[in-house]
């Protein structure tokens, strides 16, 4: 027969066990709450604020010249951020030959890498009389697309014939019909011609837009498709250029003045709406083939500072996430590559 044992209570703590406190928790260490790191030590320090990416360097590669004929206005807008960092200037002059003459003859700073000689796309042959011109700077040529013809294929072929760069502002609508014409005359214009000067282009990047467009909607607007379009298919030859300068949006460039509000609202806004028309610039042309420049074009209704534009200018490829030598190209490395070296009209 199994044999029952009595109950025993359990026997209670002993003094010591009754005394002692909870069991005391490991302490972390400081680092445990600082942000982690983009990398796993010290080597890989966190990428710097967009705000403080300057390029070494900076050529401003699209000056037009005021009614005086000087550069003193655009020295008085670019200030010391953009002034201070100033590797040279493409002049785009204007006017009649003897204003044209005037300014081309009369340079005297060695900071001016080239002056670009106004042409009629349409009747080029007024721009072979300014080929005596005796300047310090190389020479180039400018003009206006505003709607193209017959005759503007042979004018841009003489243009390129003349082995210099030949700057376009491009100010027909972003529309596929135009895309498919404006494309036509670069393949048929540089046909057959060795060692043509580039192209490049003005008023793309960014385009004239409407501003009151949400930029919700901007993906599926007709006229971003079509920016792309004309992007990627201006890309495949590589002797086209783009110039990132002043947008026509009629409006001013937002204030970026140490008066200003850091975080104000336009400027983040028209930052946001650049990016949109820089991303798909870059993954097309890559950084290699844009060309920094502060005024902007002819057909613009809004004003716009060489400092003020820089800032944005700057600031909204640097959120893009490139690297330094990419700045650098941007603002600099690229205009002096083509400009600074450049043949005689």
């Amino acid at each position: 027969m199994a044999t029952i044992l009595p109950h025993t209570p359990p026997a209670s703590p002993g003094v010591g066990m009754r005394r002692r406190g909870p069991k005391e928790l490991p302490k972390l260490p400081l680092s445990a709450f600082s942000p982690p790191n983009t990398g796993t030590s010290d080597a890989f320090p966190l990428a710097p604020s967009p705000s403080t990416v300057h390029p070494e360097h900076i050529v401003d590669a699209h000056v037009i010249l005021t009614k005086d004929n000087s550069l003193e206005s655009w020295k008085s807008q670019a200030g010391d951020v953009l002034g201070g960092r100033s590797g040279g200037v493409v002049l785009l002059a204007n006017g009649d030959q003897s204003e044209v003459k005037a300014i081309a003859e009369g340079l005297e700073s060695t900071n001016v890498l080239s002056v670009a000689i106004p042409f009629d796309l349409d009747a080029p042959d007024g721009a072979s009389q300014y080929g005596s011109l005796q300047t310090k700077a190389q020479k180039s040529l400018h003009s206006v697309v505003k709607s193209l013809s017959p005759d503007s294929n042979t004018g841009l072929k003489w243009a390129l014939q003349q082995g210099c760069p030949v700057d376009l502002d491009v100010q027909t609508p972003m529309a596929e019909s135009s895309i498919e014409s404006f494309q036509e005359l670069i393949i048929s214009a540089s046909d057959n011609l060795q060692n043509s000067g580039p192209i490049i282009l003005s008023n793309v990047l960014p385009p004239p837009h409407d501003l009151t467009l949400p930029i919700v909607k901007l993906l599926n607007d007709p006229m971003y498709r079509s920016f792309q379009a004309f992007t990627a298919s201006l890309s495949l030859y590589p002797r086209i250029f783009v110039k990132f300068t002043p947008p026509s949006w009629d409006a001013p460039t937002p204030s970026t003045s140490a008066s200003a509000d850091l975080d104000d609202k336009q400027k983040r806004e028209w930052k946001r709406r650049i990016k949109m028309f820089l991303g798909p610039v870059i993954e097309a042309f890559g950084v290699q083939r844009i060309i920094f420049g502060s005024s902007p074009s002819p057909a613009a209704t809004g004003s716009s500072t060489a400092s003020d534009w820089y800032e944005i200018a700057r600031e909204s490829l640097a959120e893009l996430g490139v690297e330094q030598e990419d700045i650098d190209a941007v603002f600099f490395e690229n205009a002096k590559r083509v400009y600074a070296a450049a043949p005689s009209v």
